[in-house]
């Protein structure tokens, strides 16, 4: 039997139905924030996330799925929202748009990793952009929105770690500081970071190698290094924040797995979901259009995980699907009638379905009971129809039918 690929997952109905849930919150919270949905291509140029998300990153260097297409191109299906987002804000002109541009997503993106509860090779997020915007508003109005949307799916245990990684010239100084560090402790580290002191040092935070956790408790932190604007946009920051009452930790070993990020960086954490505990987060990234050739275009945004916020949701409650019309056959009933009944059922905006298994009469109305539907119609000689409400059911016109339940009539 052919089975799935390792890492990925099929969306059952059930499953569908509360990734619903959650489309429907996210369109209705980011909406009223002025947010428009937007989706790109699964796949874009390789190029576009090398040079946007970071060579040196693990995402392009062992995560990222890249094939030649017939032409010879390098494509890659999208790990991550925000490079595409912002490729089509300069392929479609959208700087000439009143700014910031505000969007959101809902979309499936790819990474070769190792699958883990809530994380798989193709997985869907939700994600937020504010683009053209340099105001500490916008961060603080995006981790609003995100924790408004954690809040509304019931997340358990949500905790806000919060902290600023400055400017890439501030970065690029403490940067040096920290590599010289690492190396002074070199043998303590593990491998893994000993292989990154010089492509990417700040990830060594991320370690949980005792060793390397050991030396970074003593490390310099970047944090006690922002230049003086830098330092006061975090305030005004952690200021709107306090303002709006929400409650944040700050993280001075918070790094992003993406090098774009500058200032402003956050990830909401659920302690229900053990070690691996992030369901979203995001910052700004204020050069990334720019390094597509763009202009300078300050920006912010987030991403969160579709099937870790449902892991951390627990129990999410879906409104069971509505059914007005059953249309059941009698034994030797007209089935070109019971047919044309439900569609026009349809046509008329009720919800409703024929019977398609063969079902006895008796098999039919256990399974109209099942399905919850409020009227049942039996095609037959004489034609019923059932309020399974009530249980009252009357001898009736098959033309009667759809006005009756559209009026709500009660039945005699």
């Amino acid at each position: 039997m052919i089975q799935a690929p390792r890492g990925t997952f099929d969306v059952l109905p059930d499953d569908a139905a509360r990734r619903e849930v959650v489309e429907s919150h996210a369109r209705r919270i980011l909406g009223a924030a002025g947010y428009r949905r937007i989706e790109t291509p699964a796949f874009e140029a390789t190029e576009l996330f090398a040079r946007g998300v970071g060579e040196a990153t693990d995402i392009v260097q062992k995560e990222m799925y890249t094939f030649a297409d017939g032409s010879g191109r390098s494509l890659t299906l999208r790990p991550e929202g925000t490079a595409p987002v912002c490729r089509a804000y300069l392929d479609h002109g959208m700087r000439k748009l009143p700014q910031p541009v505000k969007l959101w997503y809902l979309s499936s993106f790819f990474r070769y990793e190792a699958p883990q509860a809530g994380r798989f090779r193709q997985f869907w997020q939700v994600g937020a952009e504010a683009i053209g915007s340099a105001e500490p508003a916008a961060d603080a109005e995006l981790i609003l929105l995100l924790a408004e949307l954690l809040d509304a799916l019931g997340v358990r245990e949500r905790r806000l770690r919060l902290s600023s990684l400055g400017t890439p010239e501030t970065r690029a100084a403490y940067r040096d500081e920290l590599q010289r560090y690492l190396r002074a402790h070199e043998d303590e580290l593990s491998d893994e970071v000993r292989g990154r002191i010089d492509a990417n040092p700040l990830r060594a935070f991320d370690s949980t190698h005792p060793g390397t956790r050991a030396v970074m408790a003593g490390a310099p932190i970047l944090l006690d290094r922002l230049a003086p604007e830098d330092a006061e946009h975090f305030a005004e920051v952690r200021a709107l924040l306090d303002t709006a009452g929400l409650h944040y930790e700050l993280d001075s070993t918070l790094v992003r797995g993406l090098d774009y990020y500058t200032r402003t960086v956050f990830e909401f954490a659920s302690d229900a979901l053990g070690a691996q505990s992030g369901v979203g987060g995001g910052g700004r990234y204020d050069r990334l259009i720019e390094q597509l050739d763009g202009p300078s275009t300050p920006a912010s945004g987030w991403a969160a995980g579709i099937e870790r916020m449902l892991l951390a949701a627990g129990e999410l409650p879906v409104a069971p699907g509505l059914v007005d019309l059953y249309v059941a056959s009698a034994p030797g009933a007209d089935h070109r009638a019971a047919f044309a009944l439900a569609t026009d059922a349809r046509r008329a905006g009720l919800a409703a379905q024929l019977e398609l298994a063969g079902r006895s009469l008796k098999g039919q109305l256990k399974h109209a009971d099942r399905i919850g539907a409020r009227y049942v119609a039996v095609i037959g000689d004489p034609t019923t129809l059932k309020d399974m409400e009530s249980r009252d059911q009357q001898e009736t016109e098959t033309t009667a039918i759809i006005p009756t339940i559209l009026r709500g009539s009660r039945l005699t």
